[in-house]
């Protein structure tokens, strides 16, 4: 009740544990806190937070607009509520290598486990549109070496993504993650790769395990979790499905009751009252206040 019942250190005890073991770490995207509720029922081993997923939500694209004080605010109210591991998207630092090392404080302060920050010219694009440019290899390793340095709480993770094979070859991204792993982080998130055998070949050639994107819509073929678990992937994210899944539910309703002056033809595709309710384990917040709060005479 009221939410995680294992707090943030553990949980990020908790991914550095799951990812020294050999199974593919599955962290699908939550849009909301209640959807992370759902993920962790469904036992998947984390949360993803999407920098794209924030951004529509406030109905602005994904071309770094946000703030870091919306993304820590929104990354709180979703750790808090789960208690799985939490990874966020942390966009190019919200600024100089001294910003980044503040956004990974205040994304520790907001319950996060871990953070991958970007290589891209600021202000970023989303990594699966044409037209990105990235920094050079210095300025992008200053930003991980200060991720490195600001964090606070050993555990917290720091991931480097890379969206350099936009602009250059699979060896380019393997130099550059190279050298991102060099400066200190612990998972190197190659963007847009394109092939499995892409996957492999970073994979085979950086000493820290790497991150794979199962966006929909983008430059990667939605491959399974066997076949990235096979060409060397450690954790996948499945960063904007769940947005996706209910705003196109939410389309269909809205049409519903414009065209035919009722929701009843989508009511079979809602989430039931019981349901959310058992989601939202409203049953225990009834125990509480019959226990504390109500007023018996």
């Amino acid at each position: 009740m009221l939410g995680a019942k294992v707090n943030a250190t553990s949980r990020r005890a908790n991914l550095r544990e799951a990812l020294a073991g050999e199974e593919l770490l599955q962290f699908p995207g939550a849009f909301n806190p209640l959807a992370a509720k759902m993920i962790e029922d469904f036992g998947f081993d984390g949360v993803y937070i999407s920098g794209a997923v924030m951004s529509a939500e406030l109905g602005l694209p994904d071309i770094g607009l946000t703030t870091l004080t919306e993304v820590a605010g929104r990354s709180g109210q979703i750790s808090q509520v789960t208690n799985l591991p939490t990874i966020v998207d942390a966009d190019t630092g919200f600024g100089e290598p001294m910003n980044v090392a503040r956004t990974i404080q205040a994304l520790e302060d907001a319950g996060v486990a871990g953070a991958h920050i970007e290589d891209q010219v600021n202000p970023k694009r989303c990594g699966h549109l044409d037209g990105k440019e990235v920094v050079d290899v210095t300025t992008a390793t200053k930003r991980i070496r200060a991720a490195v340095q600001g964090r606070r709480d050993d555990n917290f993770l720091v991931i480097a993504r890379t969206d350099i094979r936009a602009e250059a070859d699979v060896a380019a991204t393997i130099d550059r993650a190279q050298a991102l792993a060099e400066a200190g982080a612990e998972v190197i998130f190659p963007e847009a790769l394109t092939t499995l055998d892409e996957f492999e070949q970073v994979a085979s050639a950086v000493p820290v395990p790497i991150l794979a994107n199962m966006t929909e819509f983008g430059k990667s073929e939605l491959f399974t979790a066997e076949q990235l678990a096979g060409a060397g992937a450690r954790i996948v994210i499945y960063p904007v499905t769940l947005l996706r899944l209910a705003m196109g539910a939410a389309h269909a309703g809205l049409s519903a009751i414009k065209n035919e002056g009722t929701q009843e033809s989508v009511v079979p595709q809602m989430q039931t009252r019981a349901d959310l309710y058992e989601l939202l384990r409203y049953a225990e917040y009834n125990v509480f206040d019959e226990d504390i709060f109500t007023y018996r005479p």
